[in-house]
């Protein structure tokens, strides 16, 4: 859920610690504790136990990998100890993703074969420089959230022509042969290579594979204990045992004496050849990486164990690690590094709680990179082949296909795989940009236009886009009907040029002077302004969901509806015609959802009480959707104390229901501006004092009056002398109203910590209180500061500033 109710600010996620309090480690500087911005001089490092955990298991994923991925590459096998070793321990101080692991990866395996087939080793090297050089460039100018606007479609297209490439030519040492050039040679090759096979090489193959694709499924509680191990290195461990025990002759891992390890050289080749090489591994990388961050921030918000606040990543920040991280390899004769999905969602599922994971592995590696060759010699290059291969076959992923087939992309998707195999890769994505751009441009020209008649009434649908491109198919269906018909014009688009602006507003003139009416509605059935009408611009229709009280003439109103509104009511019409709009529009594209939803039940991750009033739309300004919210709304959005007297204990009900059955993470109270409750308790007060004079204090009061007892202890607080004053950072309330509105949220916070079943789970650590304010008139939303909620002195509301837009596809 795309959210704001747990967070603040995003000045606040770049200031908070990386971990919170108790399950943390801290890096002490003068500038205090780490809080996701620059380094001090000096430093105190705890590392908690939770990370060096998830740092072995990430380092028995990456060390089999990273050798995998040189051999594909034909660089030397010591680059990707290099590359894995500086992308966790660079990448993993200086990048803004804490819990996402770097190192070579999968995606420019192809790119980085091409360039050393072309260029040689140590020219490559000095291109990774370059390319980082690029990266700190791109970071400082702030453009990491535009590497995100690429259609996933294209992303998604080229890891997959990407992982065919790498299992085609991994597919001959598999074999036990040698890959070709290109993709095209492989395929060409293959049936000779079917025709002489190598038992030894394909027996340890085989098994690997088999290992890798068994070792996740293993049953019972020994698979439970066995599986703790990670696959990779469990194929890699079995299968060099076998070629070991078995005697087998067959090509192993030869690192050679780090004395002879290549460094890079000035680069030698044509200018323009160079650029374009540097071009590829800096978008390619960048790209890549960027979209693995915003992937780990979705696996992370998903987790429930360790309950531990991570911030989400910075994207110009983690930019900037992977272009220092590349500077560093490539100067010391290592593959170009990007942020690595697999291993990050390993580190994520491991229980990681701080950027010390990442970084702790990229220690290992470069451990086992001094101490352990003997070690590593033994294993069998067809070994390494093997879990490259099924790494790239793994590429093709189900679920982006299913994504790209549902949002109608599949030409876009198969496009640029294709092109990727055939041309490569920069190649393949300027071919997938471009089909992108004629699928956009085909669908934005693509207009159906359609006429049917109903009780004498004419109904003339458009849907799709109203360019000048379907302005003749539009005054062709128009002139068809009648000049003194009845005709309703409904616009099912986002929108209109001047063209057909002006098509429709002539056509309208000519038919109403001949005797006819025509209403324009739009997508949700309610009459829009006409295109001539400057009087009615109240409406519009992009605005479907305001409650709109535009006032109808007789002369656009067709007898129908005027029929319609004299039997039904002119608001019951209002409110069908909004269901109608569900049904035909929205009700197709939850549908899936909802039954998802029917089937396995609700389960949100937050309880939203707010208020009844009707301004108050809690999915409009948390931007949530079915399933996400389980909301609590009454007069005042209070919340009663246990055992108060109130005849009424639906709230205490829904908040026990809310913690103990449906396991909330957060609980969120909400209050707004110009509150009506807040004002009735403020105007009412001293009235009460004189009814109880006159009357006596037994004189029977009416519901609102019983109900709101309940904020009396608000108002009580707002005037004490012992409470600060809420408010909103950098001003004071506007008036009385909004400083009981702001009193009121941290008083039912107080409420809420006294019913049992809260002050357990806060007390476990497993849930977590959240004041908000919403001012309706400026549309903007205030957070409590913690400290607050945590009962401190300061009572302050901070003000939440526009995030970043949601990916919807990424990378898994």
């Amino acid at each position: 859920m795309p959210a704001c109710v747990p967070h603040r600010t995003n000045d606040q996620q770049h200031h908070d610690r990386d971990e919170p309090d108790g399950s943390r480690s801290r890096f002490r500087s003068r500038g205090g504790p780490d809080r996701g911005g620059g380094s001090g001089t000096g430093f105190r490092l705890r590392i908690n136990g939770a990370d060096a955990t998830a740092s072995i298991t990430v380092f028995l994923i990456a060390l089999p990998l990273s050798l995998g991925i040189a051999l594909a590459t034909g660089a030397p096998l010591q680059a990707g100890l290099v590359a894995a070793a500086i992308g966790g321990i660079v990448v993993g101080t200086l990048g803004g993703a804490p819990l996402q692991v770097s190192g070579p990866a999968a995606g420019l395996t192809v790119v980085t074969a091409d360039l050393i087939q072309q260029y040689g080793w140590r020219t490559t090297c000095a291109i990774t420089v370059l390319a980082g050089l690029a990266q700190l460039v791109l970071s400082m100018l702030r453009v990491a959230r535009s590497a995100l606007a690429v259609s996933p479609a294209i992303v998604h297209g080229m890891l997959a022509g990407i992982g065919v490439t790498i299992a085609l030519a991994q597919l001959h040492i598999v074999l036990g042969g040698t890959p070709q050039s290109s993709a095209i040679d492989n395929v060409l090759g293959l049936p000779g290579q079917l025709a002489n096979l190598h038992p030894a090489a394909l027996s340890v193959s085989a098994l690997t594979i088999a290992v890798l694709l068994a070792w996740p499924r293993l049953p019972g509680r020994t698979g439970r204990a066995v599986r703790t191990i990670p696959a990779a290195l469990a194929a890699a461990a079995l299968a060099t045992a076998l070629a070991a025990t078995a005697g087998l002759r067959l090509p192993r891992v030869d690192l050679p004496s780090w004395q002879s390890h290549a460094l890079p050289e000035l680069p030698d080749g044509p200018v323009l050849g160079l650029l374009a090489a540097v071009l590829t591994i800096t978008l390619v990388g960048s790209v890549e990486s960027l979209l693995s961050a915003v992937a780990v921030d979705k696996l992370v918000a998903a987790r429930k164990k360790p309950a531990v606040r991570i911030p989400r990543a910075n994207l110009d920040r983690e930019l900037r690690g992977q272009g220092a991280a590349n500077i560093v390899s490539g100067a010391l004769g290592g593959l170009p590094v990007t942020g690595v999905a697999v291993r990050s969602s390993a580190n994520v599922a491991a229980g990681a709680v701080s950027r010390q994971s990442t970084m702790l592995h990229g220690l290992w590696v470069a451990l086992a990179a001094l101490l352990l060759v003997p070690v590593l010699d033994l294993i069998p290059l067809a070994t390494l082949a093997a879990l490259v291969m099924v790494v790239g076959v793994q590429m093709v992923n189900i679920t982006h296909l299913r994504s790209v087939r549902r949002n109608r992309e599949m030409l876009v998707y198969a496009a640029t795989m294709a092109a990727v195999v055939l041309t490569g890769v920069l190649e393949g994505v300027a071919i997938g940009v471009a089909v992108a751009v004629a699928v956009a441009l085909h669908r934005l020209t693509r207009t159906r236009i359609t006429v049917e008649e109903r009780d004498g009434t004419y109904r003339v649908r458009v849907r799709g886009q109203l360019t000048f491109l379907a302005v003749p198919r539009l005054s062709r269906v128009l002139s068809k009907v009648p000049h003194d018909a009845d005709t309703v014009v409904e616009l099912d688009g986002s929108f209109m040029d001047h063209a057909a602006y002006e098509a429709l507003h002539d056509w309208q003139a000519g038919h109403e002077a001949h005797g006819g009416t025509a209403v324009f509605t739009g997508r949700s059935g309610g009459r829009i302004a006409e295109p001539a009408s400057e009087s009615h611009a109240c409406c519009r229709p992009w605005t479907p969901w305001r409650n709109h009280h535009c006032q109808e003439h007789p002369a656009t109103t067709s007898p129908g509806q005027r029929q319609r509104h004299r039997q039904h009511g002119k608001h019951l019409h209002q409110l069908a015609s909004g269901i109608s709009s569900f049904q035909r529009n929205t009700a197709p594209l939850v549908r899936d959802e909802l039954a998802r939803l029917a089937r396995e039940g609700q389960r949100p991750s937050h309880l939203f009480l707010t208020c009844a009033d009707s301004r108050l739309v809690t999915s409009m300004i948390t931007a949530s959707g079915p399933g996400d919210l389980f909301t609590v709304r009454n007069v005042g959005n209070l919340v009663p104390r246990p055992g108060a007297e109130s005849g009424d204990d639906s709230v205490a009900a829904a908040i026990e229901y809310a913690v103990d059955v449906l396991e909330v993470d957060s609980i969120t109270v909400c209050g707004h501006s110009g509150c009506g409750a807040m004002q009735a308790l403020l105007n009412g007060i001293q009235s009460d004092d004189d009814e109880d004079k006159g009357k006596g204090k037994d004189a029977p009061r009416t519901p609102l009056q019983r109900w709101l007892r309940h904020a009396q202890p608000s108002l009580d607080r707002m005037r004490s002398r012992h409470h600060s004053s809420a408010r909103i950072s950098g001003r004071l309330p506007a008036d009385a109203v909004e400083q009981l509105c702001l009193t009121n949220v941290v008083q039912q916070l107080e409420h809420l910590r006294a019913h049992e079943a809260v002050a357990r789970r806060l007390a476990e650590g497993r849930l977590q209180l959240h004041g908000m304010y919403f001012h309706v008139g400026e549309a903007q939303a205030y957070l409590l500061a913690d400290d607050a909620k945590a009962g401190g002195a300061e009572e302050v509301f901070d003000r939440v500033t526009p995030g970043p837009p949601a990916l919807e596809n990424t990378l898994a």
